[in-house]
């Protein structure tokens, strides 16, 4: 085996995925298309790993080729610190799995180990990142590509090689459980983002780097009442415009994966589109990676959508619309070979999928160096240096959504602090849905990170007042005593994506969240979608009974998705939107509370006075529809907004050229100025205005943004260039295009407060 060519690193990939697909078995390559659950591989006894006798007989006859979630720790794996690898161990258990692989089966074939690493890698001791909706907040693309370089380094030091994210879903309704998994509402910022997680978690290839999945393909953020998994209405001008927008920049970075998406568009399921999966992704975008279902998918093709009346006519179904992998694996194990004998699949397109996955292997580099190194993992997991990024992340993520009076920052010279709320003090509250579990020390909270920060010198008192669930008040009476008589009460309100131990909590055929009665906070996450954007349980009223006490009150929000509280809006005076900040983000939410970080966080998506008003995303198309009878269609805070503890000031805007031909560029100026008395950054947002279009024009669209950082008084001028990319539209034709006509630049601080300068296009 040694001497065949697919072995010799020197040769071309196709060359030697050509000639290891000429001697595999059809078992064999059926193999590579399924991915089992990694979790169920092994058992923990006597302090040892051991892996099951039919898993080992699977590996080394070729009949898996892949591995999801090895490495994985939750409640659904039922995983736990006790039972879950330590970093070196992890690595030593993928090297022993390997070796099965690569010394014991007829071919060497290495298995692919994909993790989960939304906002780091879901395994005992990893990092534990902002989530992402944090991350976008940040609009800040290159620090995001540093922390992704980091989960690489994690996962790929243990063993793991794939990595299912980003997620490039556009949200169209923040009710919807997985908001805080993606990067907001809008195509160009995700797309900003997506390419640098894409970049971050590839770039070090085959040394650190991990292959990227990009998802959901596609629209799974559309869905109707924004319920998870739910159809998606999208016209095929917006689709291309806006979701299938991200995913094509993330092809063009390079991605190696993407998966598909659990619903359906227009009545054709994702998992099973040819047009998704082979028209547009490969044959328009030329993409050369391979395409895996989501967990359980394919069943979900007879079984939920029903367009296959039994799982072999799922199998071949999904086979010939462009699908590669099959994350769970029972549907191609237990019912391909049979639809390749009953003539539903020809070995043409089996092949294709076999080649797709084994390209992937040797761009990896795992024929090569399929073993991991336990030292290392080690060494770089939850390592100091992560840590500190994880901390800048989760700072630069803090959104500042009101300051009247300038109660922000706090002096360090004050007496007493009252830290109060359900997620002042909640660890796992703070962390977003797919966490490991992590030890106490792991997780700085809000209570401690402030406790930190000021020291023995002030006060600090505590009180949870109330749950994130449930109308129990019995706490409100120590929180507002806890209130009286401080100088200012921090409250402490939100969410919880935290997944909990119990029968009712996890869906085990899928993993998504279900929601419990009893113990459990968890209000978002997968699969816990929500009738409403307002606090849950008795949130409210307790900020209200603080608020009574006529002490200062600083709202902070520790959530997954927007909350929509116009009376916090208008009778607080200090609001912090900090989504789940991660395990800095009780030093990270203490170092803006107090000035020692200047707050640059932008919205990534709106927020809604009503749920009535949803859709209320800031692109929409140009309408007579501008009002309810009730209200209009403001949002209570708009996508792009934030403040600082600093002011800037925009002026001078240029456009040069003021005429450009189809096919040119011009170059947009503007000045910023820092005209207050403290350090701070700045995003410089620029938008345009397509004044007639052939199809309908959103009002304004994002496309170009830079985050800059001005010392008091400094002014810099920030110059973008705007082309073809800018300008395009998806005309009816389904074809990008620049046409001729009046345009707009739009530039400043927040959508609100622009800038703007025409320009022409000319034919």
């Amino acid at each position: 085996m040694t001497d065949y060519p697919y072995r010799r690193a020197s040769l071309p990939t196709d060359e030697r995925v050509n000639d290891l697909l000429g001697r595999m078995t059809i078992g064999e390559k059926i193999g590579q298309l399924v991915q089992l659950f990694g979790w169920q591989a092994y058992t923990r006894a006597d302090g040892k790993l051991h892996i099951d006798t039919e898993y080992e007989k699977l590996i080394v006859a070729g009949d898996v080729g892949s591995f999801y979630g090895f490495l994985r720790a939750d409640p659904w794996t039922g995983v736990t610190l006790e039972t879950g690898m330590q970093p070196g161990e992890s690595a030593e258990a993928v090297n022993f799995v390997q070796r099965l692989a690569v010394e014991l089966s007829r071919l060497g074939i290495p298995i692919l180990f994909g993790e989960e690493c939304a906002h780091g890698h879901m395994s005992i001791g990893g990092t534990v990142f902002p989530v992402p909706i944090a991350a976008a907040s940040t609009w800040n693309p290159a620090l995001f590509e540093q922390a992704n370089a980091a989960v690489a380094e994690e996962t790929r030091a243990r063993g793991g090689a794939a990595t299912y994210s980003p997620i490039l879903d556009i949200v169209r309704d923040p009710r919807w459980g997985r908001t805080e998994e993606t990067f907001g509402e809008d195509p160009m910022l995700c797309a900003a983002m997506g390419t640098a997680a894409v970049r971050g978690m590839q770039g070090a290839i085959p040394g650190r780097g991990i292959a990227a999945t990009v998802k959901h393909f596609a629209g799974y953020g559309a869905s109707v009442g924004g319920r998870n998994g739910a159809p998606a209405s999208i016209g095929p001008i917006e689709l291309r415009e806006k979701d299938l927008y991200p995913f094509e920049k993330a092809v063009e970075a390079g991605a190696m994966s993407v998966m598909t998406a659990y619903n359906e568009i227009d009545g054709i399921p994702c998992t099973s589109n040819r047009e998704l999966l082979t028209d547009i992704l490969r044959g328009e975008w030329g993409f050369d990676g391979f395409v895996i279902t989501d967990c359980g998918a394919l069943g979900m093709l007879a079984g939920g959508h029903r367009v296959a009346a039994n799982y072999r006519e799922a199998a071949a179904l999904a086979l010939d619309a462009g699908i590669d992998m099959e994350m769970s694996g029972e549907v191609f194990k237990n019912h391909l070979l049979a639809a390749i004998d009953a003539g539903q699949v020809s070995m043409v397109v089996l092949d294709r999928a076999v080649a797709r996955i084994l390209s992937v292997k040797f761009r990896l580099g795992l024929f090569e160096n399929p073993y991991a190194n336990p030292e290392r993992a080690a060494e770089v997991v939850g390592s100091a240096a992560h840590r500190r990024l994880a901390r800048e992340l989760a700072q630069e993520g803090i959104v500042l959504l009101s300051n009247r009076n300038q109660l922000l920052p706090l002096a360090k010279s004050l007496k007493n602090i009252a830290v109060i709320g359900p997620n002042a003090s909640n660890r796992y509250n703070q962390l977003g849905d797919y966490t490991s579990p992590q030890p106490p020390e792991a997780i700085v909270t809000i209570l401690q990170g402030i406790r930190d920060k000021v020291g023995a010198e002030i006060n600090v008192r505590y009180a949870e007042g109330c749950r994130i669930l449930g109308d129990d008040r019995s706490g409100f009476a120590a929180a507002v005593e806890s209130a009286r008589g401080a100088d200012v009460a921090v409250v402490v309100v939100g969410g919880s994506s935290a997944r909990q131990f119990g029968d009712n909590t996890i869906d085990f055929v899928t993993g998504a969240n279900l929601v419990a009665e009893g113990d459990s906070d968890m209000d978002s996450g997968e699969g816990v979608d929500r009738i409403d954007l307002t606090l849950s349980g008795v949130q409210l009223d307790l900020v209200k009974a603080v608020h009574d006490t006529g002490v200062p009150v600083v709202v902070v929000y520790v959530n997954g998705r927007p909350v929509s509280e116009p009376w916090i809006h208008e009778h607080i005076d200090a609001v912090l939107e900090a989504w789940y900040p991660g395990q800095e983000g009780g030093h990270a939410i203490a170092d803006v509370l107090f000035g020692d970080c200047n707050p640059s966080g932008k919205m990534p998506i709106s927020v809604p006075r009503s749920v009535g008003q949803l859709p209320v995303y800031y692109q929409q198309r140009r309408t007579n529809g501008k009002r309810y009878l009730e209200m209009d269609n403001e949002p209570l805070y708009r996508f792009g907004c934030g403040l600082s503890y600093t002011t800037f000031v925009y002026s001078g805007l240029t456009v040069v050229p003021e005429r450009i031909p189809v096919d040119g560029e011009a170059t947009v100026s503007v000045d910023v100025s820092n005209t207050g008395t403290m350090a701070g950054k700045e995003i410089v947002q620029v938008y345009i205005r397509d004044e007639v279009g052939s199809v309908t024009r959103p009002v304004m669209e994002l496309k170009a943004f830079s985050k800059i950082a001005l010392e008091p008084g400094q002014s810099a001028t920030v110059s973008f260039t705007i082309g073809k990319e800018q300008l395009q539209l998806v005309n009816r034709a389904m074809k990008r295009v620049v046409e001729p006509g009046a345009f707009k630049v739009l530039v400043g601080g927040s959508p609100a407060d622009l800038l703007e300068v025409p320009f022409t296009v000319i034919s």
